[in-house]
């Protein structure tokens, strides 16, 4: 360890070394109860979602905005309930994933980035298709676990919803 002049420790200035992956789900649930999946180009069916860019957006901000670019569905920031947080690690990288719920009475995805999902399909939760993509699978068991899904092994902290709290 570094030490200055008057012998006492000094803390390394440089930042870290990426260690996690930080993304979000987004469970978009229409009026009579089904979910959003989309068919990944890898033959997986996942939540919309990506990324989180916290330099610039809350997990909220971000679900809204990947909602928007991946089925061209807009819903207001606070319209998103973030509920939970999933850590997993994959390949030595610690992944974090932000689970969120949003509610609309009708929708219609559009499938805006075709290098990345073939089609969008409303889907009843009990019916779900398979193979689902790790991290929505993760995301569906802490919303549903009465669904009992199979996922690869995650910590998962509930977030109290802000309705639970009122």
């Amino acid at each position: 360890m570094a030490t200055d002049s008057a012998n006492t420790p000094t803390r390394n200035t440089r930042p870290p070394l990426a260690q996690a992956a930080f993304g979000v789900g987004v469970v978009v649930q229409d009026g009579e109860g089904r979910i959003l999946l989309g068919r990944h180009r890898d033959g997986t069916w996942e939540l919309p979602g990506g990324k989180v860019d916290p330099t610039r957006e809350s997990v909220a901000a971000a679900a809204a905005r990947e909602l928007r670019e991946e089925t061209g569905l807009r819903v207001p920031e606070e319209d998103v309930d973030v509920f939970a947080m999933l850590h997993d690690v994959v390949g030595g990288i610690n992944r974090i994933s932000m689970a969120a719920l949003v509610r609309v009475e009708a929708a219609d995805p559009r499938v805006t980035e075709p290098h990345l999902i073939s089609a969008w399909r409303w889907t009843v939760p009990e019916d779900l298709p398979g193979p689902l993509f790790d991290p929505s699978a993760q995301i569906l068991a802490a919303w549903r676990p009465d669904l009992a899904i199979g996922h690869p092994a995650a910590h998962l902290l509930r977030i109290a919803s802000p309705q639970a709290q009122t």
